[in-house]
This record gives C-alpha cells, sequence and structure tokens, in this order.
C-alpha cells in the first residue's frame, strides 16, 4: 500500500504537480492508516479549482481460483485490461493523472484552471483517515468542486453522470454459546448452536418479498421526483439481458412495486457477506461451536444517517436473541448516502465534455454503491462532486476478473482534457465561483 501511495506521489510530481506529500493521519487509538497522497498546482488566478478524487486501495482478490490471470499482474485481452484495481479505482483515477498531464504538456507547464489532488487508501474499508483530515484540515483541499471517477457508464457508448450514491454502514453480528466448542454426540441436544441462532436471527431480518423488518426503516424516505423516474424508464435498460448477462441467476428478487432502478439506486437494502464459524475444513468434526459471526451491510438512500439506522439495527437484532446465547452487533465502517443537484456549471461543464467527445447526449443515473467521501465533499467542504466514471457494468467489480476497457480508458482522459479546458477558458470564468 505504501509503495502504491510512493508511486503516486512520484507520479504527480513528474507530470509538474506542487507540494506533493504523503500525509499519515493520526486514529483513534494511535493508530495511523494508509497514507493519503496531496498535491496541487494554484497558478490560474480567477479560474475555479477542482479536487481531483481517487482511491489507490482495492478489495481482496478472492476467490484466486476463478480468476483467469493473475490479479495483481495486469493482463491485456480482447480490447480489455485484467487486474484488481483495474476499473475500481486505480485505472480510473490514472485518468486524471494523465489528462493533467497531458494539459501541462500542451500548455507549457501551465494548466488551464486550478488542481488540487486527493488520493486515499482506505475507501474499500471506510475511510477513516480522509474523514479525519477533511475534518480538521478542510483549507488544504479547499476548492470548487469535486471530480469523482469511481462509477460506471449506464451501458457501452452511453456517457454518464451518477448523482446519487446510497450510503452504507457495515457490521458483524456475533452469537456466542458455549465458553468453548462442544462434541455434538455429547452436548448435542442439550447445548446451544450459535449458528442456529444466528440463522433464526437473520431469518426475521427480512421478509419473502424482501422487505426489511426492522421497525421505522421506511419512515420518511425521500423518494425520487417524477422527472427522475420518468428519465430511468427511458434508459436502454433490458431486464432479460441484465438478469442473464449482470446477476446469472434464474430470478430477480426485491421489494414488489419497484423497478430494478428503483430497488438498487433508490430503496435501502440488507445483505448478508459471509458467515465464518465453527469447522468449515476437509473431512468431518462434529462440533457445536462457541461462536458464529455473519457479517451484514446495509445500504442506505436519504435521510436515512448511519448511527441511527445502526442503532435501529442493533436494537432489532438483541430483540431477535434465541435463549442460550448472547449477541454482538458491532459498527465496522459507515458512509452517508448523497443525491447530487445538477443545476451547477461544473455538471453542465461536464454534460458538453461528454457530448463533444462521445457524440451522445449523456444520461444522469443513480449507483447503488457507496462512496463516503463524496458526502464528507458537501459536509466539511461545502462544495459538490461531479462524478463522472467509464467504467462498465461488467466490469466485475469486487469479483474475479475485474476488467478496464481500454477504449473507454482513453475516451475517458480525453473527456477530462477537455472538461478541464472549458472550466478555464477565459469567457466562462465569470459563471464560476472561485475557491479562495
Amino acid at each position: 500500500m505504501r509503495r502504491t501511495a510512493e508511486v503516486l506521489a512520484a507520479e504527480l510530481a513528474r507530470i509538474g504537480m506542487e507540494h506533493v506529500e504523503l500525509i499519515e493521519v493520526a486514529l483513534p487509538g494511535g493508530q495511523t492508516g494508509h497514507p493519503l497522497v496531496l498535491a496541487d498546482w494554484l497558478h490560474a488566478p480567477g479560474k475555479p479549482t477542482v479536487l481531483c478524487y481517487g482511491h489507490y486501495d482495492v478489495q481482496p482478490p478472492d476467490p484466486l481460483d476463478e480468476w483467469h490471470t493473475p490479479p495483481f499482474e495486469p493482463s491485456e485481452r480482447d480490447g480489455n485490461l485484467y487486474a484488481r484495481g483495474a476499473v475500481d479505482d486505480k485505472g480510473q483515477m490514472y485518468m486524471h493523472v494523465k489528462a493533467l498531464e497531458s494539459l501541462f504538456a500542451a500548455g507549457g507547464g501551465q494548466l488551464p484552471l486550478n488542481v488540487r489532488v486527493l488520493l486515499e487508501g482506505e475507501e474499500e474499508v471506510g475511510g477513516e483517515s480522509i474523514a479525519a483530515f477533511l475534518r480538521s484540515h478542510p483549507e488544504k483541499v479547499e476548492a470548487d468542486f469535486a471530480l469523482v471517477s469511481d462509477t460506471e457508464m449506464f451501458a457501452p457508448d452511453l456517457p454518464t453522470l451518477c448523482v446519487g450514491l446510497r450510503g452504507m454502514i457495515y457490521t458483524e453480528v456475533e452469537v456466542r454459546g458455549a465458553r468453548t466448542d462442544l462434541h455434538s454426540g455429547m452436548y448435542g441436544g442439550a447445548a446451544p448452536n450459535p449458528f442456529f441462532a444466528l440463522a433464526q436471527i437473520i431469518a426475521q431480518l427480512k421478509d419473502q418479498d424482501g422487505r426489511i423488518l426492522i421497525p421505522g426503516i421506511y419512515d420518511g424516505l425521500q423518494a425520487p421526483s417524477t422527472d427522475e423516474l420518468a428519465a430511468w424508464a427511458r434508459l436502454p435498460f433490458d431486464e432479460v439481458h441484465y438478469l442473464a448477462t449482470e446477476i446469472g441467476a434464474t430470478s430477480l428478487v426485491g421489494e414488489p412495486g419497484y423497478s430494478v432502478m428503483e430497488r438498487t439506486w433508490a430503496r435501502p437494502t440488507l445483505e448478508i457477506h459471509g458467515m465464518p464459524g465453527g469447522f468449515i475444513g476437509a473431512g468431518a468434526k462434529t462440533v457445536i461451536p462457541a461462536r458464529a459471526t455473519a457479517k451484514l451491510s446495509m445500504r442506505l438512500v436519504p435521510p436515512m444517517e448511519p448511527m441511527t439506522t445502526f442503532a435501529r439495527l442493533k436494537e432489532y437484532i438483541e430483540s431477535l436473541t434465541p435463549k442460550g446465547v448472547s449477541v454482538e452487533v458491532r459498527l465496522i465502517h459507515a458512509g452517508e448516502a448523497a443525491v447530487i443537484g445538477t443545476d451547477n456549471p461544473y455538471i453542465q461543464a461536464a454534460v458538453a465534455a461528454l457530448k463533444q467527445i462521445w457524440q451522445v447526449e449523456p444520461v444522469f443515473v443513480r449507483s447503488g454503491g457507496s462512496i463516503p467521501v463524496v458526502g464528507d465533499f458537501e459536509r466539511c467542504l461545502g462544495i459538490p462532486s461531479v462524478m463522472m466514471g467509464f467504467g462498465l457494468p461488467d466490469d466485475n467489480l469486487h469479483a474475479p476478473n475485474e476488467k478496464f476497457n481500454i477504449r473507454n480508458f482513453h475516451l475517458g482522459i480525453e473527456t477530462l482534457i477537455v472538461f478541464f479546458e472549458a472550466l478555464g477558458a477565459e469567457h466562462n470564468a465569470a459563471g464560476f465561483g472561485v475557491a479562495g
């Protein structure tokens, strides 16, 4: 992780960025996370300032046996680059670096606007360091807007701006029974089994239609506007193709009465990610485990607040605890939902740049995923984010054989160059609020 941060810092310095530094952020308990990479170039007076954000950490590559090529050895085939982090987010983050390098070269060492770069190494595990840094040092990242390329296009050759993200809480639920693992022949039938208790709890979190059963969880949710729903209905979406190609299951699930887009972009969810515990090795071991754990997350939509939602989840799970066991619900990390307005000049400039390069009218979508720092930018810096990504729906984010389409990588760089040039154009300067 540190080596990656050092390589990025060296690249930013090489292309012409200034004040490049690795920042260690002290976290509660005296620990420090993975370093932030910070750089700037602020020699365009009267022009807007963009904060280019990206993350250099990636998801674990497991299961390794499902990769066609080693996950940390990039492989090019069929016009794609395959590697863990190819699209989430190393490849997309690097588009910013290459766009800035091109602008420096074309401008004789000058950029058309002011630029700050902020890269983190903890996005996939909650982003504690960057959140703490933004709270304590907002002056070091003062800008007019943030540029985030950590999203995807709705379909190939359809330029897309993301204007909404779900929030998230990630938790662990641990159920404890006996003091130690027990022999099932000697104690089975009398000793509590934490796995059964955990299964009973999980079975009561959602009904058969996928509706979350936590009391009050749907109170006051903000529904998408009529115009937004109408725009989603016009998107080129084929549910049969989506099920067969992207999901690969026999049928879709979820709350009745809502479209796939509504269920994945504008409704809360609750998912189980894994249940470690007991004996899972080869062969047989007749054991009643002393404890069982489930990793559970919820995706949140406005106005759901992470800590309030966690408190509701914790209270409800504790109320379901069967006799003979105890339960502990732990919060691992959290992030807030965000919905971005489209009536600002930065979004409009992004629309124009996308249309110029891709020769197609861009679409606005939301994402079911979470990028916690977008909410932090709004709360700590008071700035909007332009979420302009160039991944594709089948890029296997967080899964084996992650890829990034190389044509999209190149067109993404071109789009960013046009975007930055438009924002820095003299005739547009008066239309933008200028940081500092």
